[in-house]
């Protein structure tokens, strides 16, 4: 490098402009030198630079042309620090375009496809599938031409590092600018099919049951709408990997050996009968596995719960008139022609719930308690009534807006597109955000007697349970006396907890008592709807 400096001085003066138009200077070690011209001073004569082949690899004077730019995960709202990477699209060498995904992320309140800002070619990947990115910090290199267009500044300068090992050098140029291409690692010993594409397209749900058996994805054809894979794809795959690959276990016979596990062969099992339901156990090993995305959500919200004193309130509700009413407005919906052919219980919980907020706004209220200021309660005007939804990916609770404008059929749309979307994995941070209130229908899965856990953000939760046929004392007239005789109803317990610091028993027991009235008449309902 010395070498060249020296020779640079002793050439002609070189014109400022010339200098700036001259903006890359290399030589790649041949067997000759080479003669680069410079321009003279005013004179408009000329010199020559030598530039040996043998003395460096590459002389660069500038890198604007191209800089690579480390490209940041930005945050996505809500407050949200860290993200989960649930797929890449692009590898180290791929070509993007201004507005091309780059990868799928899942924080703990959606899921979120990223795109480029950038033309370009992507130089390196800051993570791997399913491990957190942090807000704020680059996940991935993207090299770029003329970033003074973007006003992005480069990360760093190349600079050429001189060697005196010609060996050390370069070919050529082709071969030292071709894109670095990552190829993926030999195929796992426990898959037995050919990749089938570098970008696979899958919900969080179905990944999760991927990273739960162990499965790469690459590896599983989807059976899906552009070859989506689905739960069932992968539950196939695991299923021909254990027949394949099962090894020969043995039954253990009563009173034969003192050991709790014998090894013999399989065909000691009754034919047909498959050895998860056969005497023999397969032990495994323990696994230490990181919480997902919403279960960190989840473990956060519920541990600051824990600084929540609840009052918890249960009654029961019968439903027979409620049944009745349902059963006619879905006669009416068959006969039309909408897109709503079923009405389930769930938008008449939760209108009645708006209705019964109505009257007790402190239970749409939020706590707010800042450092140094005394607490103080936001009341809400709108009832944004959240429904605890059990997904494949796990629980979400999307909330409904505005649910007191809103009637049981647009409570019933709306319900039924969260519910598809959340089958899907596409529920968004919108649906998710504002929450005022919720309700849990736990119910469907089972249970009657519950007690749901608050959120900082809120003063009062409900959960349902399932609906039974009880036997209920009735009071009947018969030739003009009261008689009392056992009769068969439909009984719903209804399970609620709210904040103690604010909201006391009387408060919650009255809205336990309308709640219950708006269920059990329905035209009580309908006459106080807007």
């Amino acid at each position: 490098m010395f070498a060249i400096l020296t020779a640079a001085k002793r050439a002609a003066p070189v014109a400022a402009s010339s200098v700036r138009a001259l903006t890359r200077v290399s030589a790649v070690r041949t067997y000759s030198s080479r003669i680069l011209p410079t321009a003279a001073g005013a004179s408009g004569g000329h010199s020559k630079l030598t530039v040996s082949s043998d003395t460096c690899r590459e002389l660069q004077t500038s890198a604007t042309l191209h800089s690579i730019i480390p490209y940041k995960l930005a945050d996505i709202g809500e407050g949200i620090t860290e993200c989960e990477i649930i797929q890449w699209y692009v590898k180290p060498g791929d070509k993007v375009s201004q507005f091309d995904k780059i990868c799928e992320v899942a924080s703990d309140k959606a899921t979120v496809e990223i795109t480029s800002r950038y033309d370009g070619v992507i130089r390196k990947l800051h993570y791997q599938d399913n491990d957190i990115a942090l807000v704020g910090k680059p996940i991935v290199d993207i090299e770029i031409d003329n970033p003074g267009m973007t006003g992005a500044e480069p990360a760093a300068d190349s600079v050429a590092v001189p060697t005196s090992n010609p060996a050390q050098a370069l070919p050529n140029n082709d071969a030292a600018t071709e894109p670095t291409v990552v190829l993926a690692d030999s195929v796992p010993k426990n898959f037995a099919v050919d990749r089938t594409s570098d970008v696979v397209y899958a919900t969080p749900a179905v990944r999760r049951v991927a990273r739960e058996n162990n499965v790469d994805l690459h590896y599983v054809a989807g059976s899906g709408k552009g070859g989506r894979v689905l739960k069932e794809d992968v539950l196939r795959f695991v299923e021909l990997q254990k027949s394949s690959t099962v090894p020969n276990v043995t039954v253990q016979e009563p009173n034969t050996a003192d050991q709790p596990f014998v090894q013999a062969n399989a065909s000691s099992t009754a034919p047909g009968i498959s050895l998860s339901s056969a005497s023999a156990v397969i032990t495994g090993e323990d696994q230490l596995v990181s919480l997902s995305p919403i279960q960190r959500a989840m473990f956060k919200s519920m541990t600051d719960s824990l600084a929540i004193p609840h009052f918890r309130f249960k009654d029961e509700i019968e439903l027979d008139a409620l049944m009745q009413a349902r059963q006619r407005i879905n006669k009416y919906l068959a006969e039309q022609s909408g897109e709503l052919t079923k009405m389930t219980y769930m938008p008449f919980f939760v209108k009645a719930a708006s209705l019964a907020l109505t009257k007790y706004p402190i239970l749409n209220a939020r706590v707010v308690a800042e450092a140094g200021t005394p607490p103080k309660l936001q009341f809400r005007a709108s009832h944004n009534i959240g429904v605890a939804m059990d997904t494949p990916g796990g629980l979400i609770v999307p909330n409904i807006k505005n649910v007191q404008t809103k009637s049981l059929m647009d409570i019933a749309t709306e319900l039924g597109a969260l519910a598809q979307r959340g089958r899907s994995g596409a529920i968004g941070s919108a649906d998710l955000r504002g929450g005022t209130f919720t309700l849990s229908n736990v119910g469907m899965i089972g249970g009657t007697y519950l007690s749901p856990v608050l959120v900082d953000s809120e003063v009062c939760i409900g959960a349902v349970g399932k609906v039974q046929r009880l036997p209920r004392f009735e009071t009947v007239e018969i030739d003009s006396r009261p008689v009392e005789r056992v009769v068969p109803r439909h009984i719903l317990v209804t399970s609620w907890s709210a904040d103690h610091r604010v909201v006391d028993g009387a408060t919650m027991a009255r809205f336990a008592v309308l709640y219950k009235q708006l269920l059990e008449y329905p035209e009580i309902m309908l006459a106080n709807m807007k």
